[in-house]
């Protein structure tokens, strides 16, 4: 039976089912291309509408500066780590901040270079950089096995 259904369809529409879609659109194309290049003209026109209609009026959060005072006593917290117990690193220099991954070099295993969230410091000094105001800030840490050490880090990590 499925012989004779076979036989009943006209030889258009059996060799259209059997090309592919590269074939049928190169087809279209030649038969008829108003409705070819107005489908890809349609296409188009959705994919800008979807690229440029993103978002609302609303801005992309971004962490208000603080008005750090030299003087007072914060706490070292990064706002950008998700894993609470990663290390705030403290340099001699400002602008020293690694770019890197040093988890496995040897300068970690340094005394006081790493210092642990949520650790006491005071505020000595602040740093302009890059046309911007106090991005780096000179701390003593207040307590820890690392009490009385000095460093600069990001003011972003001092709260």
């Amino acid at each position: 039976m499925a012989d004779e259904q076979n036989t009943n369809q006209s030889p258009d529409v059996a060799s259209a089912s059997s090309k592919g879609l590269t074939a049928s659109l190169l087809e279209l194309k030649e038969n008829n291309p108003k409705v070819f290049f107005g489908a890809i003209g349609g296409i188009l026109i959705l994919v800008a509408i979807v690229v440029f209609s993103g978002g609302g009026s609303n801005p992309i959060p971004t962490a208000a500066p603080k008005n750090l005072v030299i003087g007072q006593k914060y706490t070292l917290k990064n706002p950008n780590a998700y894993e609470v117990a990663s290390p705030i690193r403290l340099v001699t220099v400002p602008g020293a901040i690694a770019a890197y991954d040093d988890s496995e070099d040897e300068t970690k295993k340094e005394a006081c270079r790493q210092i642990q969230q949520g650790t006491a410091v005071l505020l000595t000094e602040l740093q302009d950089a890059y046309g911007k105001k106090n991005v780096f800030s000179k701390v003593k840490i207040e307590d820890g096995d690392c009490k009385g050490s000095e460093g600069w880090v990001l003011s972003i990590d001092v709260q």
